[in-house]
């Protein structure tokens, strides 16, 4: 047989069999693709606990408190950040204070709560912690504070 057929008949075989390999990859990838949420509420639930966390904006937060009053707020910033202004009723706990576990520890963990920072970063890293705490419903104000000042929700100080 000629030897450029036969290199021809491999190089067609490889390929044949490196996109049958792609082809069956490819499903497996797009499942472990992260989606962006499709509205302003999406819901993150650790397979490892109970804890349920919705995610809401400013607007789904007012609305969350208006209808809710069982649901507490748990402000994660700096006591002097809370003292500029806060959420009414809001409870605030440092998640900057070396003491943070400790303290969230001695809350009510079959209470809701609605976690934010100044931005939804420290209130974002505080989630695992609640989680891993037995906290059983938990809503986070994504874009935090600022993201509540911006819609033009009350603010007290």
């Amino acid at each position: 047989m000629n030897t450029r057929l036969l290199n021809s008949r491999a190089f067609a075989s490889s390929l044949v069999l490196l996109l049958s390999a792609i082809a069956l990859l490819l499903p497996a990838c797009e499942r472990h693709q992260a989606t962006p949420p499709a509205s302003s509420t999406t819901q993150d639930t650790a397979t490892s606990q109970a804890a349920v966390v919705t995610h809401v904006d400013a607007a789904g937060a007012a609305e969350l408190l208006a209808a809710d009053s069982a649901v507490t707020v748990l402000d994660v910033r700096t006591p002097g950040e809370f003292a500029e202004g806060h959420l009414k009723g809001a409870v605030n706990v440092d998640f900057k204070a070396a003491d943070f576990k400790e303290k969230a520890a001695v809350l009510d963990k079959d209470t809701a709560y609605l976690v934010h920072c100044r931005s939804g970063s420290r209130s974002t890293a505080s989630l695992e912690i609640l989680k891993e705490l037995g906290f059983g419903k938990i809503y986070h104000l994504d874009g935090g504070f600022n993201a509540w000042q911006k819609s033009g929700q009350p603010v007290e100080k």
